[in-house]
């Protein structure tokens, strides 16, 4: 019952940042949220520093589930079609629904680890199904320095992502086609 609470705890937590931001994130809203009685974020995470851990935690967890329920469903990425269809089922998912919210969440959490290493240490995973997919697609296709475009393709796509949560709208099937081709040069 612990762990489940922790985890109802820490989704809710998630919802709060995606709607109210950093400043609306407290333990009182979280039992709000979780329809909590008062107290018991805080009887779980004591801190604030405790409680964005275990949000960042969640949310890195289901980010690296969804990231694996779409590869499980793509074929190998052999073409850039291919790579670019997956790119943008993942944006579409990222853009929308509770992957949206989880995107808001992401953004926000992000820019509060840029004080805090251990929440940077946590939000960037080792073992990312995504830009394994990637690398491996990259270094198939002869390009130099795979690691390095990897990277880079990964960052320019994430701040399409950023840039569309902000201003509204799809992220153009041109605009990652043109990613994917300089990635590829």
């Amino acid at each position: 019952m612990t762990s489940d609470r922790r985890t109802l705890l820490a989704d809710s937590a998630i919802d709060v940042l995606a709607d109210q931001g950093i400043r609306g994130l407290t333990h009182r809203a979280v039992d709000r949220k979780a329809a909590m009685p008062p107290g018991t974020t805080s009887a779980y995470f004591r801190t604030r520093a405790a409680l964005l851990t275990a949000l960042v935690t969640r949310l890195v967890h289901l980010d690296q589930a969804e990231l694996r329920t779409i590869s499980d469903a793509l074929p190998p990425l052999r073409t850039v079609e291919e790579l670019v269809n997956g790119i943008t089922l993942l944006t579409r998912q990222r853009l929308t629904g509770e992957g949206r919210r989880r995107s808001l969440a992401r953004y926000a959490c992000a820019v509060e680890s840029v004080r805090d290493p251990e929440l940077r240490e946590i939000l960037v995973p080792r073992d990312n199904v995504g830009r394994e997919a990637v690398r491996q697609f990259l270094a198939t296709h002869g390009v130099r320095d795979v690691e390095s475009r990897t990277h880079t393709l990964l960052t320019c796509i994430d701040g399409l992502v950023f840039d569309r949560l902000v201003s509204g709208g799809d992220i153009p099937r041109e605009a990652l086609e043109g990613l994917v081709a300089a990635a590829l040069r």
